[in-house]
């Protein structure tokens, strides 16, 4: 099995293409900030056992890893190809029985009301056909939170190779914020939530 490398823009994060499948389409993102957090994911556990992995996100078709302060790519990164390649090619299972990726977002347009909803809808189509794919191709993720009708402020967080970007920031302002204003002239502001 070959496994694509891509660089982010977070230089702490790598991405993993293994040109098949690993969430599926469809499925949201998972991210595993902790050992912890990832006993649902047989695949991140493993990966967890490389000493340098700090965090792993996994995607539709992609696995963006994180590593600690100090760790270099050269010394981890033939063991994360190796981790990948032996789930994918015999089979394993990626997440536990049970386990189940959540929507799209966290915020859901039901939560609103009237012209408010009519707008988080737009917030929420804008996002998942403009932005995620976008931040996917850099190895991460955004979810919408909520939205505030009498601020005009959107929440979003950013998961995967995104989440410790230092560019995220510019990314949120220049980018998304400037996007929805744009489309949606109710929103003023975008903000980060962790």
């Amino acid at each position: 099995m070959f496994i694509q490398t891509e660089d982010t823009p977070n230089p702490a994060s790598m991405k993993f293409l293994p040109g098949q499948p690993v969430l599926g389409e469809g499925k949201m993102g998972m991210d595993f900030p902790s050992r912890d957090s990832a006993a649902m994911a047989p695949m991140a556990e493993a990966l967890f056992d490389i000493d340098g992995v700090d965090s792993i996100f996994l995607g539709a078709d992609f696995v963006t890893v994180t590593k600690t302060d100090g760790t270099e790519w050269h010394h981890i990164k033939p063991a994360i190809l190796g981790t990948i390649a032996d789930y994918l090619t015999a089979g394993l299972p990626v997440l536990s029985e049970g386990a189940e990726t959540k929507d799209l977002t966290a915020g859901s347009p039901d939560q609103y009301e009237g012209e408010t909803k009519e707008i988080v809808e737009q917030i929420i189509e804008l996002i998942n056909t403009r932005v995620r794919p976008a931040v996917a191709n850099d190895g991460g993720d955004i979810i919408f939170h909520r939205f505030e009708e009498d601020t005009g402020l959107v929440y979003l967080t950013m998961r995967g190779a995104c989440a410790g970007c230092p560019s995220s920031t510019i990314t949120l302002k220049n980018g998304i914020e400037n996007l929805l204003k744009h489309y949606v002239p109710e929103v003023n502001a975008v903000e980060a939530v962790m």
